[in-house]
């Protein structure tokens, strides 16, 4: 939810307990923040954001899958429909995000996403270190992907059912969450830059996984 700043009144103060009550995010932003994301529609002041797609919960997608792909704070909406999309194509059965550090489910994710949404499960999780948690009990191997990582991803034995976690853009993979994981993967780098975009890295690693498990191992 989105208020500009300086409005104010019992309306407004309604809506803001409201966000509250429901765990809804709320910002203040310049009133020409409003205009611009609202595209010259009257917004009073006011402008909410809502979902193109529903999230599902980790039990609908952990308990058969074979690969899982957890993102760690990927904010941009343009990365996580890439993602989205890139995971769809390389056989995951879903991705999974947390309430916060998360571009939500908007229309742009869809677009970028090109489709996958319709077909691909995303899955909203309130921590990430409990969700792996709870994956490794479920008999899940653990890979995160981060520049700091020690291994290097096209030469890891992966185990399966697999997890494969990425992090956020610029920050990499919260460090609570590292600790978590059982293997640190890297994407050796010949050039002077240290670390791909998000999008690209999880194109990397996800079709080399897909063709180390086989086609057939990976729905």
């Amino acid at each position: 939810m989105l208020i500009a700043k300086g409005a104010g009144g019992p309306r407004i103060q309604e809506i803001i307990d409201l966000c509250r009550d429901l765990s809804v995010p709320v910002r203040f932003e310049p009133r020409d923040t409003l205009d611009r994301v609202s595209k010259g529609v009257p917004h009073q002041g006011v402008v909410a954001f809502g979902v193109a797609h529903a999230f599902v919960e980790l039990s609908e997608v952990a308990e058969d899958a074979q690969l899982l792909v957890v993102l760690d704070g990927v904010e941009d909406p343009h990365n996580l429909g890439a993602i989205i999309r890139t995971a769809h194509a390389a056989g995951a059965n879903a991705v999974i995000v947390p309430e916060r550090r998360a571009a939500p489910l908007t229309e742009t994710v869809e677009r970028a996403a090109a489709g996958a949404l319709e077909y691909l499960p995303v899955a909203r999780v309130t921590n990430v270190t409990q969700a792996l948690e709870n994956l490794k009990q479920r008999g899940y191997w653990i890979y995160g992907l981060d520049e700091r990582g020690t291994e290097p991803y096209d030469e890891v034995e992966y185990a399966e059912p697999t997890v494969i976690v990425l992090g956020g853009e610029g920050k990499g993979i919260h460090q609570g969450v590292q600790k978590h994981c059982d293997v640190l993967l890297k994407i050796p780098m010949a050039g002077q830059v240290s670390s791909l975009n998000v999008s690209v890295a999880a194109g990397v690693v996800l079709f080399e996984l897909r063709r180390r498990l086989g086609n057939s191992k990976i729905p």
